[in-house]
């Protein structure tokens, strides 16, 4: 038996180097995807907090790299022993990343941020591991793919997010997963399919979260 709840989030800091990068060296999930796919409002599910991530229609509106120090509160117990309740507080760095592919921004700034993005995940050794945001209404974009074989190449671990699963039927659903599985290559522990609005995958999420917290 193990129940996870985010019982703290708040915003720290927005960074553009390595220079602005918090001081205090906790894990660091990492979200990132395309322009709009929905990160800050899987981030806000994720905390259960409305407002920590800006959300915004247009693309583009995430224009630094933003860390979310966030506690998970994590109580376990074998299932023939309730009474033996175990709970285990984890300190963590939720890290929200630009959006790649169309931003409404010049090229100038979608350069810049490229070069800041690259220096955080090749440089960080916080990372825990990087969950790319996937638009599950659709076979991934090829910039979804491009930065999919970038984090592969640059070995860090990958969790697929499928947002906007509440769009789509069950049957669609396993549809959509199966392309995005064969264009990626993974395999089922590698996707979660997540809607922010009904809260799917929530619980998956914050298992995987806690279990690369957990050593």
């Amino acid at each position: 038996m193990k129940k996870i709840n985010v019982t703290k989030s708040e915003y720290i800091i927005s960074a553009v180097g390595k220079q602005q990068y918090p001081e205090e060296n906790l894990p660091e999930i990492v979200f990132l995807g395309r322009s709009n796919v929905g990160k800050s409002s899987l981030i806000n599910s994720l905390t259960g907090r409305k407002n920590l991530a800006r959300t915004s229609q247009t693309p583009g509106k995430t224009q630094a790299i933003n860390f979310f120090r966030t506690t998970l509160k994590i109580s376990s117990a074998p299932d023939d022993e309730p009474e033996n309740l175990q709970v285990e507080m984890k300190n963590f760095y939720l890290v929200d990343l630009p959006g790649y592919g169309y931003a409404k921004t010049s090229k100038s700034n979608r350069s810049t941020w490229a070069k800041f993005i690259d220096e955080y995940l090749t440089t960080r050794k916080e990372i825990e591991f990087v969950c790319q945001l996937i638009d599950l209404r659709h076979p991934p974009q090829e910039s979804d793919i491009k930065m999919f074989n970038y984090l592969v190449e640059k070995n860090l671990p990958v969790l697929i997010a499928a947002t906007k699963s509440d769009k789509l039927g069950k049957n669609e659903q396993r549809k959509q997963l199966a392309v995005i599985k064969k264009v990626l290559g993974i395999g089922e522990d590698s996707i979660i399919p997540t809607s922010a609005k009904k809260n799917e995958g929530r619980s998956d999420l914050l298992d995987v979260i806690a279990s690369s917290l957990v050593k």
